[in-house]
Parts: structure tokens; C-alpha cells; sequence
């Protein structure tokens, strides 16, 4: 009984290590996507403003805005031609770092563009 029970625990101690790498990387992912999501809302978001306004400071506001805590490590730009009909976008970059506490983490560049006709 007591050789079952070992080699029970010598199996859990060798599974159980991917186990929890494994659950770190699918929360890792839902991480990853989630900040992609908000990329793209924020980049849309400054886009729209873009296109109806001159000034390219109200679009990296509105982007900023949308972001909200990501915005003080985001890297914006924005391109606003003044001929009405040509393309306005946005352009994000975040940098982010995948499973930071493990190792310094790996660093990864997340970005994001958008784009609008110029409305006025």
C-alpha cells in the first residue's frame, strides 16, 4: 500500500510543475488578447477623432483616454492630413512583458492601427 502511495506522490510532483505552467500561459494568453482588444478600441477610437479634428493633440487624447492605465507605457502617433477624403490614423505600440515575476519575462511589442476618411 505504502509503494502505491508513493509512487502517487512521485507522479503528482512531476505532473503537477506543467500542470501550473501550463495555467500560467492559457492566463498569460487572456492577457495578451485582452490588451490587444483594448489596443484596437483605443487606436479606433483616437482614429474617429482624428477625422473630425484638425488638431492631432484631441486624437493622442481621446487614444489616451481610451486606454486609461496603459496609456503612461503606450507609444502614440498620430497622421492627420488637412485634404478632406484622405486617411487619418492612429498607431499604438505597447510594451509588454509576458509572465513578468517568471525570470524578468520575456518583452513583446503589442500594437495597433486605425484609420479614418477626414471628415472637415
Amino acid at each position: 500500500m505504502s509503494r502505491q502511495s508513493g509512487s502517487a506522490a512521485v507522479e503528482v510532483a512531476l505532473v503537477l510543475p506543467l500542470i501550473v505552467l501550463v495555467l500560467l500561459a492559457v492566463a498569460e494568453v487572456a492577457v495578451v488578447a485582452r490588451t490587444q482588444l483594448e489596443l484596437v478600441n483605443a487606436a479606433r477610437e483616437g482614429a474617429r477623432v482624428a477625422a473630425i479634428s484638425p488638431e492631432p493633440a484631441d486624437a493622442i487624447a481621446a487614444t489616451q483616454e481610451a486606454l486609461g492605465d496603459l496609456a503612461e507605457h503606450a507609444r502614440i502617433s498620430v497622421i492627420r492630413p488637412h485634404v478632406v477624403g484622405e486617411s487619418a490614423s492612429v498607431s499604438i505600440t505597447l510594451h509588454h512583458r509576458l509572465i513578468p515575476f517568471l525570470f524578468g519575462g520575456t518583452p513583446v511589442d503589442l500594437t495597433s492601427r486605425a484609420a479614418m476618411r477626414v471628415e472637415q
